[in-house]
C-alpha cells in the first residue's frame, strides 16, 4: 500500500501543535481526568490513562497536576464534570472534518464549533456524516530511510494490522487501539524510534486541495483548534506540502 506526502503532512501538523503549547496543559489535564473517570485511576489497567499520562510527561506537565487530574476523575477531588462530544462536518473543497471536544457546557461548545465552521467556509454535518471516512487506530510514523523489512517484521510480530510505505519513503504502522502499547513497546525494544505515536482517527482516503483552498482550510482548522473545548481536530485534507 502507498500514500503520499505523509512525512511532510505529519511534521507540518506537529509543528503547528507545538506552537500552541499554551493550551496544551489544559487539554492534557482534561484528557487525564476523563480517562480516569472512564477507566479508573490505575494506569496499569487503563491504557487510555497510561497514554494520557505519558503525553503529559512528554509536555512537562507537573506531576502534581497529573495526580490531581486523576483524583478529580475518580471522584477523590471535586472538579468539573467533562463530557466527550464529537462534531462532524465539511471544510473547504468538501474535505471531511471531525472535532473531538471535552466540555462542561454542551450548548456553548456546539455554538462555538458551528460558528468556527460557518465563519471559515465550512459547515457542520449530522452525526455519522463523515466519521465513516476515518478509522480509529493506533498510528506510528517512521522517517524516510527506516529499514522497511526489519520494521515490518517487528511490527507484524507485535500484532500490528498494517505497515504502509508511503511515496515519500516514510513508513506507517497501524494497529488496533487495544494493542497500541504492546506494539509500541515491541517496536521500541526492536530499536525503532518514532516521531509520531498516537491513537488517532486516520482518514481512509484523502481530499486533495490546491492553491487558496489550502490556506482557507488551514484557517478553519486553526479556528477549531483554538476553541477551549476542542481536544483534537481530524481532517482528510493533506496540508503539509505547500500549506
Amino acid at each position: 500500500m502507498a500514500g503520499h506526502s505523509k512525512w511532510a503532512n505529519i511534521q507540518h501538523r506537529k509543528g503547528r501543535q507545538d506552537a500552541k503549547r499554551g493550551k496544551a496543559f489544559t487539554k492534557l489535564i482534561k484528557e487525564i481526568t476523563v480517562a480516569a473517570r472512564m477507566g479508573g485511576g490505575d494506569h496499569n489497567f487503563n491504557p487510555r490513562l497510561r497514554l494520557a499520562i505519558e503525553k503529559g510527561k512528554a509536555e512537562n506537565l507537573p506531576s502534581d497536576n497529573i495526580k490531581n487530574a486523576i483524583k478529580r476523575g475518580t471522584g477523590e477531588l471535586d472538579g468539573v464534570a467533562y463530557e466527550e462530544i464529537r462534531y462532524e462536518g465539511y471544510g473547504v473543497g468538501g474535505a471531511a472534518v471531525m472535532v473531538d471536544c471535552m466540555t462542561d457546557n454542551r450548548t456553548r461548545t456546539v455554538a462555538d464549533v458551528r460558528h468556527a465552521f460557518a465563519k471559515n467556509g465550512g459547515n457542520m454535518g449530522t452525526e455519522g456524516s463523515v466519521s465513516f471516512m476515518f478509522k480509529h487506530c493506533g498510528q506510528f510514523v517512521f522517517a524516510p530511510g527506516t529499514n522497511e523489512d526489519k520494521l515490518m517484521e517487528a511490527a507484524l510480530e507485535a500484532g500490528a494490522e498494517d505497515v504502509i510505505t508511503n511515496d515519500d519513503g516514510s513508513i506507517e504502522v497501524l494497529c488496533a487501539v487495544p494493542d497500541f502499547h504492546i506494539v509500541r513497546d515491541a517496536l521500541t525494544k526492536a530499536g525503532f524510534s518514532t516521531d509520531v505515536a498516537s491513537i488517532t482517527m486516520k482518514p481512509q482516503s484523502e481530499t486533495a486541495l490546491s492553491g487558496d483552498e489550502v490556506v482557507k482550510m488551514q484557517k478553519l482548522l486553526d479556528a477549531l483548534e483554538s476553541l477551549d473545548d476542542v481536544q483534537e481536530v481530524y481532517t482528510n485534507a493533506p496540508l503539509g506540502e505547500g500549506g
